[in-house]
């Protein structure tokens, strides 16, 4: 028998079966930790002024910025997936984003006084804050890393690193249900530090786990 023939015969004689979807992975991942972050939302609480306070445009960019990473950087690391994947418009939004936030400092930095600033930046529990977030970040991180494990990609460091800030970006938005924190110097300040920090622990975490 030929080796052309033999080919075509095993492939002829394979079971027909579908491949996994990382994205449906993911989703089974991020849908199985939602009682977990339910539960850590009841913990800690839904701040009481909560409808109030998203009145304010400022206060709510507290809660839109993050989010919007989230779902910028978590698209972009799905289609990463695929051998064939960019990053597309989402690398320019999300520098979009971050220009946004840096407008925001400057914005409060412009309107306080020297002994203000420091006041304004550590807030009232700028240590739980960053501790919080990080330790939420990381069943989001996880349930997303284990579906990017399932594609193929060929930036394995760009894609740990986007979904690193999806979780960070995601953990930010559920957190900003709780913080009473409203200045931007304070928010952009420990919010983004901590979405830089999950990201760079996602770009380490992908360069080691997915590649191929």
């Amino acid at each position: 028998m030929k080796t052309e023939d033999l080919i075509t015969r095993l492939a002829a004689e394979a079971p027909a079966t579908a491949p996994i979807s990382g994205g449906r992975v993911v989703m089974a991942g991020l849908l199985a930790g939602l009682p977990a972050l339910a539960l850590l939302l009841g913990l800690l609480g839904v701040r009481p002024d909560f409808m109030a306070a998203m009145a304010v445009p400022v206060t709510t960019l507290k809660m839109v910025l993050p989010a919007a990473i989230a779902l910028l950087a978590g698209g972009a690391a799905l289609r990463l997936m695929r051998p064939e994947g960019r990053v597309g418009l989402a690398g320019p939004a999300l520098a979009g984003l971050a220009l946004v936030a840096l407008a925001l400092v400057v914005w409060r930095l412009v309107a306080l006084s020297a002994p203000q600033i420091p006041v304004a930046l550590m807030g009232r529990t700028a240590p739980q804050c960053l501790f919080l977030l990080l330790g939420l970040a990381t069943g989001p991180f996880l349930a997303v890393f284990w579906g990017l494990r399932a594609g193929a990609s060929t930036r394995p460091a760009l894609t740990g690193g986007l979904a690193g800030l999806a979780a960070g970006g995601a953990a930010a938005t559920l957190y900003a249900l709780h913080c009473p924190e409203d200045d931007p110097l304070f928010f952009v300040f420990w919010y983004g530090g901590a979405i830089l920090l999950s990201g760079l622990a996602g770009m380490v975490a992908g360069a080691r786990g997915l590649r191929w």
